[in-house]
């Protein structure tokens, strides 16, 4: 489970990364250089992998390592590369 710290470190950036996304929409009204905005695009996709990596750090410390311990690990294992695939290379 998440705890305080990861809970907190978490959505401290996620706020951060509405405003991102908000500056993007902005510069997107504003008709601003296409490279500028895609920058910004993935900047904002790179922060959100960022608490991705974050968030999958603490589920392995937490929910996997405790179903290990249980011997109750190839439920979480299988749950836990589904979620890998579908980030794809976002999550190195």
């Amino acid at each position: 489970m998440i705890n305080e710290q990861v809970k907190k470190e978490s959505l401290n950036r996620m706020k951060k990364i509405e405003g991102q996304i908000r500056g993007v929409s902005k510069m997107i009204e504003g008709e601003k250089y296409c490279v500028d905005i895609l920058n910004q695009i993935a900047a904002v996709k790179s922060a959100l992998d960022g608490v991705a990596r974050k968030i999958l750090k603490r589920h392995l410390e937490s929910c996997v390592t405790e179903a290990i311990l249980k011997r109750q690990a190839e439920e979480k294992i299988d749950e836990l590369m589904n979620t890998i695939f579908k980030y794809g290379n976002n999550l190195r």
